[in-house]
């Protein structure tokens, strides 16, 4: 796996510039995976999501996935502003690996788990993923389901009129096809008049619709400014039903954060490969209720406040370099002010 990691890294370093990127479903039924993907048992709270085809599991490169938890809590968050006492609920959209995925023993792992575990830990609470739909996942956070969202979401104008949202990373979007490239994809233009999936409630499906902060923009406004027809966007509940649509030969690309493509095409080079360049880098955010109708230039609630002070703890130690550096993501870094 030290070498899948290695080949990873070096992919990001090619392709990757620096997305996304519910009611959540303890104790629901499997998610659907993609053609043949193996079974993995289900993680405490979380429903099961294996990867895609024959993937095997990802293992960080250092030999621990779990963060050591502060002597002292950083701060404190009030246990009436808690959704259940003594832990921190986040939800998280799982499989999106290398951000959240699980392993073959079905417990939760990536860059998300690792830095959510390690911001519970400095508030001096316990940690529980809460496996969420990502169109619906806002909803969940803001009816108390869970704490914060912790999930490859970026950080748009849309969002955050919904939610305060902090930087922990940034990434960009990237197109995925079949090896060899059948449809000729090498860039957006090239995709008017064929078929791209993505996953509902992503930038990357605004992007391609002109929904969301697209509206009355995107590829399918550029395709018809050049006169061409638009794309055939197929919209998949989850990411990687998205990369089923794929492997089906239903759609030319799959478009997805860098990361995520990056990942499956060093899992599965010989089925898939990046195509085209990266498109719209942007930071991701951590996302907590503010308490009203519109949460645009809001102040932080007592638990944004307490996450974010958290951060910049580990930024000042350097536990947030070593987890970023854990996952091969280092070039995502962000600076908090």
């Amino acid at each position: 796996m030290k070498k899948l990691y290695t080949m990873f890294a070096a992919v990001l370093v090619i392709a990757f510039v620096l997305s996304a990127c519910a009611a959540p479903t303890p104790a629901a039924t499997q998610a659907p995976a993609p053609t043949s993907a193996p079974a993995a048992t289900s993680a405490p709270a979380a429903t099961q999501a294996p990867a895609p085809t024959t993937a095997p599991a990802a293992t960080p490169t250092a030999a621990a996935t779990a963060t050591t938890a502060a002597p002292t809590p950083v701060a404190s968050v009030p246990a009436d502003k808690l959704a259940q006492k003594n832990h921190l609920l986040i939800c998280t959209d799982f499989p999106y690996p290398p951000q959240e995925f699980f392993d073959e023993n079905g417990d939760p792992k990536g860059l998300d788990v690792d830095l959510g575990t390690e911001i519970a830990a400095r508030l001096g609470l316990k940690v529980q993923f809460v496996n969420s739909v990502f169109d619906t996942i806002i909803a969940a956070v803001n009816s108390g389901k869970c704490d914060i969202i912790i999930s490859a979401q970026n950080i748009t104008a849309d969002r955050q009129k919904q939610v305060s949202m902090i930087p922990y990373f940034q990434a960009g979007q990237a197109f995925v096809a079949m090896k060899g490239n059948p449809e000729n994809i090498n860039g957006p233009e090239d995709l008017c008049g064929k078929s791209a999936a993505a996953e509902s409630g992503t930038t990357e499906a605004d992007y391609l619709q002109g929904t969301g902060d697209y509206k009355g923009k995107g590829l399918n406004a550029d395709c018809t400014k050049a006169g061409k027809p638009a794309i055939n966007v197929i919209v998949a509940q989850k990411d990687t039903d998205a990369l089923q649509q794929l492997q089906a030969g239903k759609v030319a690309v799959y478009f997805t954060d860098s990361p995520v493509a990056a990942y499956y095409t060093v899992q599965h080079p010989d089925q898939f490969q990046l195509v085209g360049k990266v498109l719209e880098p942007a930071q991701e955010g951590i996302s907590v209720p503010c308490g009203a109708d519109d949460c645009t230039g809001k102040p932080l609630s007592a638990i944004g406040q307490a996450v974010q002070a958290t951060l910049k703890s580990m930024i000042a130690d350097g536990t947030y370099a070593k987890i970023l550096n854990t996952w091969n993501l280092s070039s995502g870094a962000v600076a908090l002010p």
